[in-house]
This record gives structure tokens, sequence and C-alpha cells, in this order.
């Protein structure tokens, strides 16, 4: 921490007196951090949200009230973080990481937008996060899985320990659908910080007539929500709006204006790139990063209750530090064949072995390999039968190489 907090320093903290949302876990981050902005946006409030990772360009991970920050500021808040930097490496400090970085950018054009609340996601883990010098309104852990395990631990334990970081004394703090052994740790922390602590069951979230309908009806604290539309896929969407609602529930209770009118405006057209994303109908296209075991045994369900019975074609490419065995083992059900790729990182140097763990997991389904993104799209666009359907998976950095060609075909 002590990068990120001399950086700061030096841009007199920008983020000093940033009212905020922090929000942590394995996965869900992303979503609920965007359905939680999206009720404040509708609620009239200006919203920064600072998100990670990008698909196609680092101005996604910066916005206010949905809106990227423009190419312009990003280049002059860059410059003037980046001079910053420079200061604090003649000063005798270690350069900021890329993460660092962006996060000051972020806190800086945050403070002089004036926005009245920023919803920030945690880059990795929490305790050591770049994104963790701030005290938040609401502190919120969505999850706890085993990913990243190299620098969060080998346990639920380890990870939840990390991720309990964000727990500030005295601040509320919302825990989603967590195993039992991490809750333990998440509450063990509250404890010690005196801060209250809520779960995410709180709120009872259930879809209401088929999956592809859209409608859900929400049990909440404050009030019972009728049948409403609901515009994200998948049953672990549902997980995430239990989470950000309950979150909602708190800032409501210190005094935030937010009614089941601006709930309902905001869930009718919320839109996330990259989760269970329906790029193409005529032939069915989906795209979702998920690149861990946990968020592919959700995505695995949700497509079960969405396509049953379909069969589909699976264009997979991920990193190597990610646990590719289990994952392959959700993915592969219901999978006829599959192209392995690599993701556009360095990270992603083993990007084959994911072939001989397929074909060890599955043997039946045929296993094919093109390095590159956009001609192993288009090997699978020709594997593609009629009632199947094809699945992009694996990696944000997959689906951000592959998105301009998906986009100039339609």
């Amino acid at each position: 921490m002590e990068r990120i907090e001399a950086l700061l320093t030096i841009m007199d903290n920008p983020q000093s007196g940033l009212k905020s949302v922090h929000v942590a876990g394995t996965n869900g981050k992303g979503s609920t951090c965007w359905i939680i902005a999206s009720i404040l946006h509708k609620a009239g409030y200006r919203v920064g949200s600072f998100l990670s990772p990008h698909i196609s360009s680092y101005r996604e991970r910066i916005r206010i009230n949905g809106e990227y920050i423009s190419a312009r500021d990003m280049n002059d808040y860059l410059d003037r973080v980046l001079a910053a930097a420079d200061r604090l490496i003649s000063a005798g400090g270690e350069h900021p990481t890329e993460f660092e970085i962006l996060t000051a950018l972020a806190f800086l054009y945050f403070k002089d937008q004036q926005v009245d609340i920023a919803v920030l996601e945690v880059g990795m883990g929490g305790r050591y996060d770049s994104t963790n010098v701030i005290t938040p309104l609401v502190s919120v852990i969505t999850s706890i899985d085993y990913d990243h395990t190299a620098y969060l631990g080998e346990t639920l334990e380890e990870i939840a320990f990390n991720k309990a970081g964000i727990i500030k004394p005295r601040v509320p703090v919302v825990v989603g659908e967590v195993p039992e052994p991490a809750y333990r740790v998440i509450e063990r922390e509250a404890r010690k910080k005196r801060a209250p602590l809520c779960t995410s069951s709180t709120v009872q979230v259930l879809r209401k007539g088929a999956p592809l309908d859209g409608l859900i009806e929400i049990a909440w604290p404050d009030a019972v929500l009728g049948s409403l539309p609901f515009s994200l896929p998948g049953d672990y969407q549902l997980a995430n709006l239990a989470t950000a609602l309950t979150a909602i529930h708190i800032l409501r209770n210190r005094g935030w204006m937010i009614s089941p009118v601006h709930i309902r405006e905001a869930l009718a057209d919320i839109s996330l790139a990259g989760r269970l994303q329906f790029m193409s109908r005529n032939p069915l296209i989906i795209a979702d990063a998920a690149h861990n075991p946990h968020a592919c045994r959700a995505l695995r369900i949700s497509l079960e209750s969405l396509l049953p019975d379909k069969e589909r074609v699976l264009l997979l490419g991920m990193l190597d530090d990610k646990d590719a065995f289990l994952s392959i083992r959700e993915l592969g059900q219901a999978t006829r064949a599959v192209v392995v790729t690599r993701p556009d990182r360095d990270r992603a140097s083993n990007w084959c072995r994911l072939s001989s763990l397929f074909a060890s997991l599955f043997p039946g389904v045929p296993v094919y390999e093109e390095e590159e993104p956009t001609r192993a799209l288009e090997l699978a666009l020709g594997m593609l039968k009629d009632n199947e359907y094809m699945l992009i998976s694996g990696s944000f950095y997959l689906l951000g190489k592959v998105w301009s060609s998906l986009a100039e075909s339609r």
C-alpha cells in the first residue's frame, strides 16, 4: 500500500472526502457495481464508476453516469498522474503499477468532476488493493472462491481474510453468498472493526416465467416489488442483484433518496459487456468472461436454464494462472466442439495446455487449436450447425480481441 499512498499524497489525496461504495469478491464484483451505480444514477445522483478489467479500451474502466471518460480527458489525466509518479521516483520511491496509476487517475477525475458518489471495484483481493485507501459508506463482498491463489492464499479462509481487508471501522459491510468458512473470517473481521454485518439473504429475488422473459420479483426490506423486468440474463445475476439491493437499502437508511421507482427503471435497461452477453442472434453467439471454476459453474447453470438441450461450439482461451482443469470441467458440458486460442496477454504463453486438459476430461469432443483469436473465431463459426450456439469464454482479454471482428461481421 505504500506506493499508492505515496503517489496520492503527492497528488494532494484526491480520494479524501470521496463518498463511495467499495466492492470486493471473487466473482460478481463488476455486475454488483454496475447495478448499484445504475440505481444511484436513476435516483438523480452523479455517479462515478471504477471497474476492471476492460474489454476494448482503458476508458471503459472510468465512467460517470455510464459514460466513459473521454479520450482527451484520459490522456490529460494520465499525463498528470505520470508527472506525479515521476516526482515520486525522483524522491526515491518505487514506480507505481499500472493498476495503481489507473486508480489514482480515477480518484483525481472523480474529484474534479465533483461526483456525488463513486462505486469502486477492487482489482484483486482487497486488503492490499490500491483502491483500499478509501473509507466508503458501504463495503461489499460479493463471493469467495478459489482464484488468484498464488497471491491471495490457497484456502477459502486465506482468500476471505484478504478480501475482508476492505472492511473499515464502523462501516457497514454487505456479504453475498459465501461458504461458511469464509463467512466466519469475514464475521470475525467485522466484529473486530465494529462494522455492522448484513447478508444479502435479507433480499429475496425470484425469477418469474421463462428464463428469457427477464421478469423477476423482489422482496426488499423497504418494499415488495412486484413483477418487474431485469435485463441481465443468468441465474447468477439474481445473487448479484440481491447483494446490490442490500447495499442500496443501507444507503437509503443513511439518507440517500432512492425509491422503488428508481430501482425498477434501472433494472430494466442495465447491460454489461462480457457477462452472458448476446453478441449475435443469428447465429446465436454468447460472450461471457468466466475465468475461474466458480464463475464457470455459474455460467454453466445459467446456460442450462436459458438454453436447455442446446449444444454449443466453445471458443476458449485462458490465462496461465487460472485453474483451467476445474473451469473446463464446467464449460465442457453440452459442448460439441471446442476451439482453443490465446488471449491477448503475455500471461497466456501456455495457452495450448487447454487442449490436452479438454481432451482428458471430454475425450469424445473434438479439440482444435488456433493461436490468433480472430482466426479462431472464424474457425468456430464455420463449425456451427443449425440449432447450436457459440460460447466465447475464459478471459476478458479473449473477448477484447474478438470484439471488433464480431462487430464488423454484423
